[in-house]
C-alpha cells in the first residue's frame, strides 16, 4: 500500500510539472487596418514567431481594425499594461515619445532604402530607447509606407490645389503643422473613423500609404488619388515595458527576434502593394496623378521647415538626411 501511495503521489508530481512545462501565456496584439494588409503580415508573421520561439509558452492573439480601440487608445492600453502589445503607425506616438516627430517632417526621406537605414541603423535604435522611460518596450520599427494624398474634390497636381480641402489627418502634431502650411483644412481623427467621415462628407480626404488605401477600400469614396509621397510613415511593435521586463532572457530574445521576422514581412508586403495598387486603383475608378514637381511642394512648406528647423535642430535633420 505504501509503494501504491508513493506511486500515486509520484504520478501527481509528474502530472502537475507537465502541466507547468505546458503553461501557456496568452497576450494580445492589435493594428488599425484589416488582417488582409501590411500591418496585418506583420502581427501575423509575428504572432506565429512567438510560438515557435518560445515552443509554445506563448502565444499571441492578434485582432483587427481597431477592434480593440483605434492607436491612441490601444497604445495607453499598452503603456498601462490593459493589453500587452500593439503595432501602431507613428500617428499618436509624438504624444508618448515626442522625440519621434522628427520622423514625420515631410520630404525627409529619399526613398524606402533611406528609410528602412534610417531606422534600422542607430538613428533607429536610439529613438527605440526613448520607449523605455514611458512605460513602452519599442521592439522593432517596421513601415506603414510613403503617404499620397486623396480626396473626392479634383485632381491635385500642385500645391495651390490642395488648398480649401478638407482632410483628415493623423493625430500628429508635425503632421497637422505641415498640412496647414499647405492650406489644407485639417482634421484630425483616428483612422477607425476615417471612412465613414469621407462617405458621409465630413471631410473630402485624407492621406496615407497606398498599402492602406488599398486594404481599407477607399476607392468606394474616393475619386482623387495624387502620388505625392510627402510623408514616410513608420510603424512599430510595442510592448508593454513590465511584460517585456518579466520574460527570461531567452524569451526576450524571441519576442525581439519575432519582431524583426514581422519586419520582414511587412516590408516585403509593402513592396508588393506598392507595384500593383496604382492599376488596380485606376482599375477602381480612381484617377491617378503619378507624377509631381515635388520642389514645389518642398518649396510651400519653406516656412514650416524653418520652425521644424529650431524645434529639431538643423543638425538632427541633417543627420537623418544624409544617412546612407
Amino acid at each position: 500500500m505504501k509503494s501504491l501511495r508513493l506511486g500515486a503521489v509520484a504520478l501527481a508530481i509528474a502530472v502537475l510539472s507537465a502541466g507547468a512545462a505546458f503553461a501557456q501565456t496568452t497576450m494580445r496584439i492589435s493594428i488599425a487596418t484589416p488582417q488582409n494588409s501590411h500591418q496585418g503580415v506583420a502581427i501575423d508573421t509575428f504572432a506565429k514567431e512567438v510560438e515557435k520561439r518560445t515552443s509554445g509558452r506563448y502565444k499571441v492573439q492578434p485582432y483587427y481594425a481597431s477592434s480593440l480601440g483605434a492607436e491612441r487608445e490601444a497604445t495607453e492600453a499598452v503603456q498601462l499594461g490593459t493589453q500587452e502589445l500593439t503595432f501602431t503607425s507613428s500617428g499618436p506616438i509624438p504624444n508618448f515619445v515626442p522625440d519621434v516627430k522628427i520622423l514625420d517632417v515631410p520630404f525627409l526621406f529619399r526613398d524606402y532604402a533611406h528609410a528602412r537605414a534610417v531606422l534600422d541603423g542607430p538613428i533607429g535604435q536610439e529613438l527605440l530607447q526613448k520607449f523605455d522611460s514611458k512605460g513602452l518596450k519599442g521592439l522593432a520599427w517596421a513601415e506603414n509606407g510613403f503617404r499620397h494624398m486623396t480626396n473626392s474634390k479634383r485632381a491635385v497636381r500642385t500645391p495651390e490645389d490642395l488648398k480649401g480641402l478638407k482632410m483628415r489627418t493623423m493625430e500628429n502634431p508635425v503632421h497637422v503643422q505641415a498640412y496647414k502650411g499647405f492650406g489644407i483644412n485639417t482634421t484630425p481623427m483616428a483612422f477607425s473613423e476615417l471612412f465613414a467621415a469621407m462617405q458621409q462628407g465630413i471631410v473630402d480626404g485624407q492621406e496615407n500609404p497606398l498599402s492602406v488605401i488599398t486594404s481599407s477600400k477607399f476607392d468606394q469614396v474616393q475619386k482623387h488619388l495624387t502620388l505625392t509621397g510627402h510623408v514616410y510613415s513608420p510603424a512599430i511593435f510595442l510592448m508593454n515595458k513590465a511584460a517585456f521586463d518579466k520574460l527570461s532572457e531567452a524569451d526576450k530574445k524571441a519576442f525581439l527576434e519575432a519582431a524583426k521576422e514581422g519586419v520582414v514581412a511587412n516590408r516585403a508586403r509593402v513592396d508588393a502593394d506598392e507595384k500593383s495598387a496604382v492599376a488596380d486603383l485606376r482599375a477602381k475608378g480612381m484617377q491617378v496623378v503619378d507624377t509631381i514637381d515635388k520642389s514645389k511642394y518642398q518649396a510651400a512648406l519653406a516656412p514650416v521647415y524653418a520652425d521644424f528647423e529650431k524645434q529639431f535642430g538643423k543638425a538632427n535633420l541633417d543627420r537623418i538626411r544624409n544617412a546612407k
